[in-house]
């Protein structure tokens, strides 16, 4: 075992990644019997990651349907805990690799910030080239993911951890995935390991391993400067269409050296409106997208009916409300928080 390991298994380590997995969850029964003996636990973790005989649990899947039906897999809680000491490690390093403009998962990052750089280009540039990777997560291939790991991965310990939580999640998007076929693939191709867990914190992270050499690829040979991308969207404005349609090749091309595809881009004028983390941005506004209007509306109905039944606590109620105004209000959207919120208007 190298240093990197120790630092991984150490109690500090695993400590840090317990409160940080623990966040936002301590209501939920398999975080509470943890945390009741959490010294204990965290010690059982330790001896286990530093004899090597750790192995991941089974998860727990489930559907949700908003924005659209996605497949959750969730791993057991000491699992979650293993999965946020490996980001620890090995995410420190990779900020410094990442490009600026990838917005997903990334400390001082995320959806708003990323909505608003998109309006900084939407005012910049003429055209937009709108991009998304067809079933993202469900095909990132592990033997290229595990690749771009080990290029900045010294120990072999660490490796090996990597391994087992690729390994653990291997089938979790099966039914999820419908196989795409590439140059140099054989019938052996169609049993290759892919896939990511949706809900792991490493599959976020590896997320934007898997395209972080991708980013660089748009930003230093394209020298595209209206770039930035959202997990698997990913935006590129310019002021000559022509350019665009020469960049739309190019990425085409590269994205299928990763084993993916992408649903058709489009290329179109910037002020007819750009949709884009469920938001359409124009030049000078923005304005939230009808469909995600009308399904808080019916989310927040649902959740009256629910309080006016005693059967959940106020505080929901307004949690949710307070949530999703203050995520609206990114956009012009204070006649629409007013119409769904109505008394709950904040």
């Amino acid at each position: 075992m190298g240093e990197m390991y120790d630092k991984f298994c150490s109690f500090t380590n695993l400590y840090e990644a317990y409160r940080k997995a623990r966040k936002g969850k301590r209501g939920k029964a398999s975080v509470a019997g943890f945390e009741y003996n959490q010294e204990e636990e965290l010690i059982q973790l330790q001896t286990e990651l530093v004899s090597k005989t750790w192995q991941p649990g089974d998860y727990t899947n489930f559907y949700i349907h908003e924005p659209k039906k996605r497949l959750i897999s969730a791993a057991p809680f000491r699992d979650r805990v293993v999965h946020h000491a490996l980001c620890n490690l090995l995410e420190p390093d990779w900020e410094r690799r990442f490009t600026f403009d990838t917005y997903a998962n990334r400390k001082n990052k995320g959806t708003h910030r990323a909505i608003l750089r998109a309006s900084q280009f939407a005012r910049k540039y003429k055209y937009v080239l709108q991009c998304d990777v067809e079933q993202f997560f469900p095909s990132i291939d592990h033997a290229i993911l595990r690749e771009k790991i080990a290029a900045h991965v010294d120990d072999a310990s660490v490796l090996e951890i990597v391994d087992l939580i690729l390994r653990s999640g291997v089938r979790a998007q099966t039914e999820s995935y419908q196989m795409k076929w590439f140059a140099g693939d054989d019938l052996f191709s169609a049993s290759r390991p892919r896939g990511l867990p949706i809900g792991n914190l490493t599959s976020q992270f590896w997320g934007n391993v898997y395209l972080s050499a991708f980013d660089h690829f748009v930003k230093r040979e394209l020298r595209v400067d209206g770039y930035l991308r959202y997990v698997d969207d990913f935006l590129l404005f310019g002021n000559d269409k022509e350019i665009l349609h020469a960049w739309k090749e190019k990425i085409l091309n590269r994205v299928e050296k990763l084993k993916m595809t992408l649903h058709e881009p489009q290329i179109y004028p910037v002020e007819t409106g750009v949709p884009f983390l469920g938001f359409r941005i124009f030049p000078s506004y923005r304005r939230l997208k009808k469909k995600r209007g009308i399904a808080f509306q019916r989310r927040f109905r649902y959740l009256y009916q629910q309080w006016a039944g005693l059967r959940i606590e106020r505080k929901k109620l307004d949690d949710s409300a307070r949530s999703w105004s203050a995520h609206a209000a990114w956009g012009d959207t204070y006649g629409l928080r007013r119409s769904v919120l109505g008394r709950y208007m904040l």
